[in-house]
This record gives structure tokens, sequence and C-alpha cells, in this order.
């Protein structure tokens, strides 16, 4: 396909610019030139998005409405974000940002032997700086399905930059609404059997010697969110053998239906729910992958992960984000220590919630 400003496919060789791709689009760029097992997919970059509030000519409007907010006025905040993401979902999209997504959607699902549903997830500018965890503060949508649902979604994701939720986070945060951007992501569904989160240092305590790993059946926005209780697994950093583990309840589990073209919530059996989701090969393939992630951004790591059951062994596991821990990482000054003992799975959890912006 030719090129466009408003399209950057994650695989195009063009750099992981966080001003055009938004944090998490500019490290799924990022990871894939690293090599790193991504999903394919595009990024609708932030130039679709000046372009079209520019176009629609309410981008006085928005700084307006967003100026005029009370903080303390939770009213006032959900009326400006009902008109705002309203204006977003509705008002015409210039057509060269149409056909180019349409000319990208296609290419994408041509390298598919049959039509592959796509996850569209939100790219703010604002997320994932060293400063500032944003993560979760946008939308994401799963297993979508044909050109116009997926279009759909990404001004659904536009829209998500203006939730009320958002706005408050960027208030409390001094995170200015002035210049902020938003990109999405369109990218092959993992259809999981297993998925969650791993992080390059403990977040208890700041032992970069040790990998801690949350894991649970299905898709892993149950344990992003903190609705399940994951298997939570202490790895050693350089022998990627788990030191210490507690195994969660993980009585849900996320998973698509394919008649239903969508994904739905599940009861995990009995029997599932007791054993550890991940084999000791999975372990040390995500600690892997997690050590790469690290070494290429030079700085410790919160990794989203999934093994595709409808992949090889060897080649199941898929990176899915990669973003700097914000917590152990700036204080500079306190030298972790290299051995642990007495984590709780209460603590760690809420630790990792807590740092990553998904509490």
């Amino acid at each position: 396909m030719g090129t466009s400003p408003y399209i950057q496919f994650f695989d195009a060789g063009e750099p992981a610019n966080h001003d055009l791709l938004g944090g998490k689009c500019a490290s799924l760029v990022a990871l894939t030139e690293a090599g790193l097992p991504v999903p394919p997919g595009f990024a609708v970059t932030t130039v679709a998005f000046d372009r079209f509030i520019h176009d629609a000519g309410i981008a006085d409007d928005i700084q307006r409405m967003l100026a005029e907010i009370d903080p303390d006025d939770t009213d006032s905040i959900d009326a400006a974000s009902e008109r705002i993401r309203t204006e977003l979902i509705t008002l015409p999209v210039p057509v060269e940002i149409h056909d180019a997504f349409t000319e990208a959607y296609e290419a994408l699902q041509a390298r598919f032997a049959e039509p592959a549903p796509v996850a569209v997830r939100s790219s703010a500018t604002a997320e994932d700086l060293p400063d500032a965890s944003f993560a979760g503060q946008q939308d994401t949508y799963l297993w979508l399905s044909g050109r116009d649902e997926v279009a759909a979604h990404v001004r659904k994701c536009w829209a998500s930059l203006y939730t009320s939720r958002a706005i408050v986070y960027r208030l409390k945060n001094g995170i200015p609404d002035e210049g902020l951007s938003m990109a999405v992501a369109v990218q092959k569904m993992v259809d999981a059997r297993t998925a969650g989160v791993a992080m390059t240092v403990d977040p208890s305590n700041g032992d970069r010697s040790t990998i801690v790993i949350d894991a649970a059946w299905g898709l892993g926005e149950l344990v992003v969110s903190g609705t399940v209780t994951p298997d939570n697994l202490r790895v050693d950093k350089v022998m990627l053998t788990v030191s210490e583990e507690h195994i969660g309840d993980k009585h849900a589990e996320l998973v698509p239906d394919r008649d239903a073209r969508t994904v739905v919530e599940r009861e995990v059996e009995p029997e599932r729910r007791s054993v550890r989701c991940l084999s000791d090969a999975d372990v040390a393939a995500i600690a892997r992958i997690a050590k790469r992630a690290e070494k290429h951004f030079g700085c410790p790591q919160d990794i989203e992960w999934a093994i595709d059951r409808g992949l090889p062994e060897g080649e199941n596991l898929l990176l899915l984000q990669s973003r700097p821990e914000t917590v152990w990482s700036a204080k500079k000054d306190v030298e972790p220590p290299t051995t642990t003992s007495g984590f709780g799975i209460e603590s760690i959890t809420q630790s990792l919630l807590t740092q990553i912006g998904r509490a």
C-alpha cells in the first residue's frame, strides 16, 4: 500500500515516534523493530486525529469546555465529557483518512488465510511517560470484525481521550490538554489460552534480580483490571526458575465467542482454578521475553503477554505491550535488595495495579 501520514504499520521500518504514535503504538513499533513477537497490525496516527479535529472545527470548542470544568464538580466533568465524545463519534471523517484506513485494513487482512478479528487499542500521547503511567485511562475493544465495525471503534478510541476518568486523571496529574492527541492500534487478535503481565523488577521492593509474573486463563484483560486473582510467580532472573509462587483462584476467563463475533466472560471449572496455568517452559519463555524488552528499552519493564492457543509450541508466546516501570525506576537513590522474603499475593498484585495505573 502507499505511504500515508494517517497510517503506520508496526513492521514498516519507520521510527517509533511517540508524538505520531502515542505510547502504546510507539512501543509496539519499537518491539516489532527489535524482532520481538508482536501480533501484526498498524497505527492510525495522531495526524489522523488532529486532522479530524481540525476539519470538524471543534478544537476551540473542546478547549473551552475543558477550561470551564470545575475539578470538584463531577456533573460538570461528565457533561463536558459526554458532549465532546458525542462530537468525536458522530462528526464526519475526512475522505483521505477514510480511504487510508480502508486500504490499511484490507492490507492487514490480506496477510491471513481467512478474515482475522482484530483488537482496537487507544494510544494517547500522554500515556506511558517516564513520570506518569497513563495505562488504562482510555479504551480497548476486542474481537472486532469487518472494516466498518473496526472503524467505528477507532472513533470510540478517539472519544475515550475525553472520558470523565481520563479528564480527571489529567487534572490530578497536571497533564495539559493542549497538544494532547490520540493514535489507535489495530492489531490481529490473540486467541489466548493464558495471558497476563510481568515486571522485570519486584514491585514490592525494587529487587531487580527477580521477575514477577501474574497469569490467568484466557485473555489478559481480567488480570490487568484486577477482576480475577491470578497465579503470582516470582522468577529468578538468571536461572529463569520459579523461586516462589501463589496459585490464584482464577475463577473467570475471557474467551472468544466466534458465532457472536465477540468475547465473553465465563466461569472457570474448579479443576483448572486450583492448578498453575503456566508450565515451567512457559514461565522461562515469559521471563526471557521480559528480559529482552528490558534490554531493548534500557530500563525495567512492565509487559503484557499472551499464549495463543492456535499457534504451534515455541511460537505461541506473543508480546502485547511493554512500558517502563515507573515507581522503582524513579528511585535512583535507593539501592534495591538482592534477596527477598515473605511476599504476599495481595501486596504484589495491588502494587502492580497501583503502579501501572490499572487500579
